[in-house]
Parts: structure tokens; sequence; C-alpha cells
């Protein structure tokens, strides 16, 4: 939970806590206020796809919610941003990392590396985005959803193991940049699915952290 200043705060909810509470219907009237023009990918993605994978446990979705009771801002409760987390496979070349990288996910392959190139699980940050509906997006950082979303991931390697995370995004130096100054690494890229097609360009960049 981050402070945004006084009596004000983030607040996480898991989207299938928000089901099982409102029901399906309702909670699909809140994702359905969700707007992210700039990616319409992650807009998309939680409006028509975060509460099926939910239910079939494809993957989780936490719904950040800004909550406040200040004199200045009045007592309210608004939907800012979420993200996605997922567990998948990734291949990392040698090549592409540092030694002292290559070295600590030496620890986690699944086999013994082969061709330099170690395959291992880690969890995926699938999804992120901010919610730029009546300007709420103003009310969190992209620096504060991203710490979030690997807090909770270092919970949950807390109790299972594990210290990397990976993400994909596109192919764009202001994105590429914002996740380098948050500590990921480059580590290769990935074409494009056939149904992603909300995504600019023909593929995915991937980007690799060490959760200290």
């Amino acid at each position: 939970m981050i402070n945004l200043e006084i009596n004000s705060e983030l607040i996480s909810i898991n989207l299938k806590d928000l089901i099982e509470q409102l029901g399906e219907d309702k909670t699909k009237d809140i994702l359905s206020s969700f707007e992210c023009p700039m990616n319409m990918d992650v807009q998309n993605f939680l409006r028509y796809k975060a509460i099926p994978f939910s239910k079939q446990g494809i993957s989780a979705t936490h719904l950040i919610y800004c909550y406040s009771n200040s004199e200045k801002w009045g007592k309210y409760k608004e939907l800012v941003g979420y993200y996605t987390i997922t567990t998948k496979n990734l291949v990392l070349h040698k090549k592409a990392v540092t030694n002292t990288i290559w070295k600590k996910t030496l620890k986690f392959c699944n086999n013994a590396p082969k061709d330099n190139k170690c395959i291992l699980a880690a969890p995926l940050i699938g999804q992120l985005g901010k919610n730029f509906a009546n300007g709420n997006d103003a009310l969190i950082k992209g620096s504060e959803l991203l710490e979030l979303a690997l807090n909770k991931i270092k919970q949950i390697q807390n109790e299972i193991g594990g210290k990397f995370t990976y993400l994909e995004c596109e192919d764009n130096e202001k994105l590429i940049s914002f996740y380098e100054e948050n500590g990921f690494t480059v580590f290769g890229k990935r074409q494009l699915d056939r149904d992603e097609t909300d995504i600019k360009g023909e593929h995915l960049i991937q980007l690799l952290k060490y959760i200290k």
C-alpha cells in the first residue's frame, strides 16, 4: 500500500474477490468504465478478457483503487489502474544478458542449459495500465503501479520460491526506457500472435527483472 498524501492510499483488490462480492454483471459494469486510449490491448483485456481468464485460472487481475478521505479531495474511491499476473516459461539466451544475470538464472532453469539457452518458469506481468477515464490516471504514477505488481510477485515468491519476473511491451522507446529505469533488462523479442490485433508493430520486446 503506497501513500499518495495524508489520508489517501492505493488499495489492491483481486478481481476474483470482486466478482464474488458484487457478482459478474456488476463487475463488468465497473470494468467497462476503464479507459486506456494509448493502449487498446490494455483496455480491451480488462473489459473483455480479465473476467473469463480469472474464472478459468489463466491469470489473476488486480484492480487498483485510490481511496481518499481528506479535506482537499473529500471522500472517494476511484479505479486508477490494474495489473495482471500469470506464470509462463521464458527462454533466455546467454548472449542476451550480462554474466551476472545469466549465473543467477542458472539456479532456476527447468533443465540443464543447452546451447547457452535457459528455460525457466517465472511470473509474467501480462498487463499493466492506468485508467484515463475522468482523469484518474493522475492519481497514480506508472512507477507506483509497477511497484504494486512487483510487491505482489515478491509476496508470492516468498511463499513458493523464485527471484525473476518478466514482461512484454510494444517496441516503443519511451516504454522500454520506463521499464529499464525500474530495473528491467531487455532479453529478447516475441512475434505477435494472430489474435494480438490491438498491439502496434509486429513483435513485443521482452524484459526481465531480478527481484531482490
